[in-house]
């Protein structure tokens, strides 16, 4: 009962979504108030359908009903709880019923949260979000049922994919469709602007938060995705360069040009084009990303289906929202001239620069991720690009862009001069050229490491120089510049945290940059030197889990004779699916992760990897900082709702 419950529900949200795409669009076009108005009902309507469907869903793998194909395929009755319901949006069919619930949450959010939006525009973008949501319930009830019967039910399911038994794997796809579902909303804003028209100041801060929450969120799933395949994996790295992970990183590089974009926008209404580009293209790569994953074409412990229908399914839709944006686009934009004029040598002109800079790396990977596939399309020919040519060619972009980061915000608007704002940054150049012949002096000379670490100190002290310079440090007394910095927006202090947060990152990229391995053949009882301890295997015995068996080791980690540490790596065995994992053991103090990963044995011997990696823990925290920055400027009330305000009081001394 209760899956046919769920069913039915996401037929009532398909059926709210084709309301909800047409009679706010009639009504904005009509100048009716009362067709208008229906936009948030539906869309609020629409949200609770969805959430039905989807708590159907999870009450279907809580229960393990095995009457549920999909619970019969990606379930079993051992598991834990918790992979229980993670398991509702670990495979396919769930996963697109989760895309749906955010995207109709967030025009629930738009519908709730957008009184101060005009009527027309309101009622356009939650179109737009409806025709959207149409497309995806289309493509889940046509192709994807998650809520399929089988019968006879066998007596318990296959288990989840043991690579994504893991709290990281529960957490990372809804902070991640939560970033790529975010862009929506900046899409469905920017197809009603062309609709109309008209892209003012105002515009500018209604799309800012937005593309300020999609980016933050989407930050967060990468760092997590990214954290996740460091310690699960087992190979000792963060990022491969793998076709899904460039999917997710391709929206992230075009939303963060979104977000700065956005605020020329708000603030000298220049780039006009620019930020609707962006937003268009923003959700687009978000579309191809789900394409990527979702049509059999990439093979990857990311990918989620390999149903070429599916794919050709999830094409469609692409051409149809994509190619219809940028058509309408095309239209619209010679409409759209900037009012704001400003120098190159300006804050806007690095902003530009931002952009350009941004926009080549995301044309770097996507052409690096889409061409081998393209060519093995065409001639049949299959060949591999990898790390070498994603590092070779996104470094000589990445590093004027990381120059500019710290000069860009300490620029006025409109018309600047670049040597004053060099003399503020002289002492983060101090301390960028201090970290670098540190970084020889200790680490020896691995030039590419410490022009990292110089890199990553520029980032970090320049923001720290734009709060200090914003608070008149070395202009007036220490009480005053406290006291302005304590009246400083949060918007600013969100943007300094940011741009520090990156430098961190950079810090721990550096620094695994200087990581060392040694590969050991140890007897129990036996040991090896490494990283400046004595690593001892103790014993390698058998374990059970809730649904898996293991051998696990026990590795004691000895400096001068005294034990430090006792790591225990193993190997898991899950026998349903008949699949082996590797589960890595990490000893941190946050200047270096100790990391040991067991593997086969033979003739009484145990292989261990081990893994010195400097700064590590500060990738993924310097993508948490990120985040906290977007959420710092995000708790900004004047980023909210001051231009919305302000229109409708200048609205009321006209009247």
């Amino acid at each position: 009962m209760i899956p046919e419950l769920g069913h039915f529900a996401l037929i009532l949200a398909a059926m709210l979504a084709v309301a909800q795409s047409v009679l706010p669009l009639v009504g904005a076009q009509r100048g009716d108030s009362r067709l208008m108005g229906s936009a948030a009902p539906l869309a609020i309507a629409g949200f609770l359908a969805v959430a039905v469907a989807f708590a159907s869903l999870i009450w279907s793998y809580a229960t393990n009903d095995t009457t549920v194909a999909n619970v019969v395929a990606n379930s079993h009755s051992a598991k834990p709880m918790i992979y229980k319901i993670s398991g509702t949006w670990g495979n396919h069919e769930g996963s697109m019923v989760l895309w749906v619930l955010v995207l109709a949450a967030c025009a629930a959010a738009v519908a709730g949260f957008g009184r101060g939006l005009p009527s027309a525009l309101q009622a356009r973008a939650i179109a737009v979000l409806g025709t959207i949501s149409l497309g995806f319930l289309a493509f889940i009830l046509l192709t994807s049922n998650p809520f399929e019967r089988v019968w006879p039910p066998p007596r318990d399911g296959n288990g989840l994919n043991p690579l994504l038994q893991d709290f990281g794997l529960a957490v990372h796809p809804p902070l991640l469709y939560a970033g790529y579902v975010g862009f929506a909303v900046t899409f469905a804003f920017a197809v009603a602007a062309l609709i109309e028209g008209r892209v003012d100041a105002a515009w500018g801060r209604w799309v800012r938060p937005w593309a300020l929450a999609a980016w933050s969120f989407l930050t967060l799933g990468i760092a997590i995705g990214s954290w996740w395949a460091y310690y699960e994996l087992g190979w000792g790295g963060y990022w491969f360069w793998d076709p899904v992970e460039n999917a997710s990183l391709l929206p992230w590089l075009a939303g963060t040009a979104l977000v700065h974009s956005a605020i020329v926008v708000e603030k000298r209404e220049a780039l006009k084009i620019w930020t609707v580009l962006l937003a268009l293209l923003a959700f687009a790569l978000s579309l191809l990303g789900t394409f990527l994953v979702r049509s059999g074409i990439l093979n990857s412990v990311h990918s989620f289906a390999s149903d070429p229908s599916r794919g050709v399914f999830i094409l469609v839709l692409l051409a149809i929202y994509i190619a219809g944006a940028f058509l309408l686009f095309a239209w619209r934009a010679p409409a759209m001239a900037p009012t704001g004029i400003f120098a190159p040598v300006s804050r806007e002109g690095s902003l530009v620069l931002n952009n350009l800079l941004l926009c080549s790396i995301c044309a770097v990977v996507l052409v690096g991720t889409l061409y081998p596939l393209f060519l093995d399309l065409l001639t049949g020919q299959m060949i591999s690009v990898g790390p070498p040519f994603f590092n070779s060619a996104v470094a000589p972009l990445a590093l004027p862009l990381i120059a500019g980061m710290a000069i860009g915000p300490m620029m006025p608007w409109k018309r600047a001069s670049l040597w004053p704002v060099l003399q503020r940054l002289w002492w983060a150049a101090c301390l960028a050229l201090l970290a670098f012949v540190l970084s020889l002096a200790v680490a020896g000379w691995h030039v590419l490491p410490a022009f990292g670490f110089a890199c990553a100190f520029w980032l970090i002290g320049g923001a720290a120089a734009d709060i200090a310079d914003r608070a008149g440090l070395g202009r007036t007394r220490l009480a005053n510049v406290l006291h302005r910095a304590r009246g400083l927006p949060r918007s600013a202090w969100g943007a300094a945290v940011a741009h520090a947060g990156v430098g961190v990152t950079l810090l721990g990229i550096s620094g695994m940059g200087l990581a060392t391995d040694h590969l050991a053949a140890l007897p129990p009882g036996g040991s090896t030197q490494f990283a400046g301890y004595e690593w001892r295997l103790d014993g390698v015995r058998d374990a059970t889990g809730p649904n898996f068996t293991a051998r696990r080791a026990t590795v004691t980690l000895l400096r001068d004779g005294r034990p430090v540490r006792v790591m225990e790596p193993s190997r898991r065995f899950f026998p349903q699916g008949r699949t082996t994992t590797t589960e890595a053991a990490i000893h941190t103090n946050l200047l270096r992760d100790l990391y040991a990963v067991l593997g086969e044995e033979h003739e009484g011997q145990a292989v261990l990897r081990l893994h010195n990696n400097p700064l590590a823990p500060w990738i993924w925290l310097g993508a948490f900082v990120m985040a906290l920055g977007g959420a710092l400027s995000l708790s900004d009330r004047r980023v909210r709702i001051a231009a919305p305000a302000a229109k409708r009081r200048e609205a009321e001394v006209t009247a």
